[in-house]
């Protein structure tokens, strides 16, 4: 459990809905092409717009945005407004960047594998910009087996 790990928004966009959630087990995967892995706890609503193929937006969060974590930690169904009070750019078809952010990912949806109780995504980086210097936030849970 006390494996450091990076603070993410993940976002996306399917239909006219957008969505977000807070994502800490990312994972650069590939140089070439570029890759990430990240997962989902099986069960979360925006699994189902994450299928093969489906874009989205990493946002990379810098170390004092704790507000954040309070916000996307939550969760949200797909009929909430989880950008409600943040400033967001939209990156149709990608999901919403953070205007706050220390950087974004974009990329696409790969493969989905099932691990234990969550689903492993892997993931082709499609775009990315620098929004800010600073510092990445990171975070070390009080033991592996729950927040």
């Amino acid at each position: 459990g006390r494996i450091p790990s990076g603070v993410f928004v993940l976002t996306v966009a399917c239909d006219g809905i957008e969505t977000g959630m807070l994502a800490s087990w990312v994972q650069q995967c590939s140089f070439r092409p570029p890759m990430i892995s990240f997962v989902v706890q099986r069960g979360r609503p925006i699994a189902d717009f994450l299928t093969t193929d489906a874009v989205f937006t990493l946002n990379i969060l810098e170390a004092a945005q704790t507000d954040m974590i309070a916000h996307f930690g939550k969760g949200f169904t797909l009929t909430e407004d989880a950008f409600r009070d943040i400033d967001i750019q939209r990156a149709v078809p990608h999901g919403p960047m953070l205007q706050e952010a220390l950087a974004y990912l974009s990329g696409k949806v790969l493969d989905r594998i099932p691990v234990g109780d969550h689903d492993l995504f892997l993931a082709e980086v499609t775009a990315g910009c620098l929004l800010e210097e600073g510092q990445p936030m990171v975070h070390v849970r009080k033991n592996g087996f729950h927040y």
